[in-house]
């Protein structure tokens, strides 16, 4: 229970996700809770943290600084903030500390340092595999082994609700090779972990540990140019097909409140090497859904789905990470890598919904394939805890703009 009045639809005391917001001035750290933002930044000044926390971990406009932190930091401020807003006692001071979440613009609610996006549905390599390799088994021969990963480029990850600019690549065409902008341009419904609590260089963090170092959830699109990755990944992976735009969430969903959403993750065969076996499970029942959104036309849905589908889960996945010595840093940011069930309704990306552009969607009577200029993608995800309830990651969207010619 809050004193805080809840409504339908709004968030419950029981996510309390973190974002970075402002209303017209400096950027300030804020806790969801219903309709309302409470100001993290605010409440450190006048002292309400005094004793939880340094109030510059709460003052720095954005997560960083309590990414930097460990768990037990993490957890005791959680605790304050549900505290802060359970028991009435703390209104006179809290209720000055609200605003509205309306009244508030939303930025990136981190600075991202390391992003690694890994290639974590079997589903999805399997569907990829057959399209691009139909003379060939669809799995690699290391798929199974390890989580297969590729690095992006962090300084393209943008907060939901920025428009995303077509991409120019080097693309191969019926008269040659050429520089042109892309014209198959792609969403991968994705999950992203916010990982914090810094490791050594040379740490092998244990899949049994790797829970100390995930501080939350994002839904990210990892958007992509499927023509300009194409031609890229001869025989390297994908570079500038991936690296001009990632979007992810405004609010990060903290790891305690889907707790409940935990679950077993996909049989594993083989058995993985011994650092890279679970010894609980940790698969996440997160479903998403995906829609686009063209103007004048109903919004036509492309895709539910569920991560618990993933083959890797997210301690593998740290596990293989800094398996070669590689450390982690406050703020580094993991992806799941598209998320496909069995059935096309699954599928997360268009290539898979479309087969590589060979059937065609529908949408106002009109068929298509892959993004046109003023589409407009948007991805929602909810974690199932069991019992009917669910918390909110969220959403991310996102609007391709018109093609840009270099100057």
């Amino acid at each position: 229970m809050t004193w805080v009045e809840i409504g339908p639809g709004e968030w419950p005391i029981g996510a309390l996700p973190y974002g970075v917001f402002s209303t017209g001035g400096n950027r300030h750290l804020g806790v969801a809770i219903g309709r309302w933002v409470l100001d993290l930044h605010r409440a450190a000044n006048v002292g309400l943290f005094k004793g939880v926390v340094e109030p510059d971990v709460l003052m720095g406009g954005s997560l960083n600084p309590l990414l930097a932190r460990t768990p037990r930091v993490w957890d005791g401020v959680r605790e304050h903030i549900t505290e802060l807003l359970s028991d009435p006692i703390h209104e006179p001071k809290v209720s000055p500390l609200l605003t509205e979440l309306r009244d508030v613009q939303l930025h990136l609610s981190w600075q991202v340092g390391d992003f690694v996006d890994f290639y974590g549905s079997l589903q999805h390599a399997e569907n990829l595999g057959r399209m691009l390799r139909p003379d060939s088994e669809p799995l690699m021969s290391n798929w199974r082994h390890i989580p297969v990963a590729y690095h992006e480029r962090a300084g393209t990850v943008v907060v939901s609700g920025t428009d995303i600019r077509r991409p120019h690549g080097m693309v191969e065409t019926a008269d040659g090779v050429r520089f042109a902008p892309s014209q198959r341009l792609d969403i991968e419904i994705e999950l992203g972990f916010v990982l914090g609590n810094p490791s050594d260089p040379g740490t092998l963090i244990r899949t049994a540990s790797a829970h100390e170092h995930l501080f939350g959830v994002v839904v990210v699109n990892d958007w992509s140019a499927r023509d300009i990755q194409a031609f890229e990944s001869r025989p390297l992976g994908p570079f500038l097909g991936k690296s001009f735009a990632t979007s992810v969430s405004a609010w990060v969903l903290p790891m305690a409140a889907v707790e409940a959403a935990r679950v077993p993750p996909p049989p594993q065969e083989p058995e993985p090497a011994p650092h890279l076996r679970l010894a609980d499970p940790w698969a996440l029942d997160i479903g998403f859904d995906a829609w686009l959104k063209r103007e004048g036309e109903t919004p036509l849905r492309l895709s539910t789905t569920n991560a618990s589908t993933l083959y890797w889960t997210a301690p593998q996945q740290i596990a293989h990470l800094t398996s070669n010595g590689t450390p982690i840093r406050a703020g580094d940011l993991i992806a799941t890598g598209t998320i496909s069930g069995d059935d096309p309704g699954s599928y997360g990306s268009l290539i898979e919904i479309t087969g590589n552009g060979a059937s065609a969607i529908q949408i106002g009577g009109r068929d298509s394939t892959f993004l046109e200029d003023g589409d407009e993608i948007v991805i929602t995800a909810a974690a199932h805890l069991g019992g009917g309830s669910t918390a909110s990651l969220g959403e991310v969207r996102g609007r391709v703009g018109m093609i840009s010619p270099l100057p």
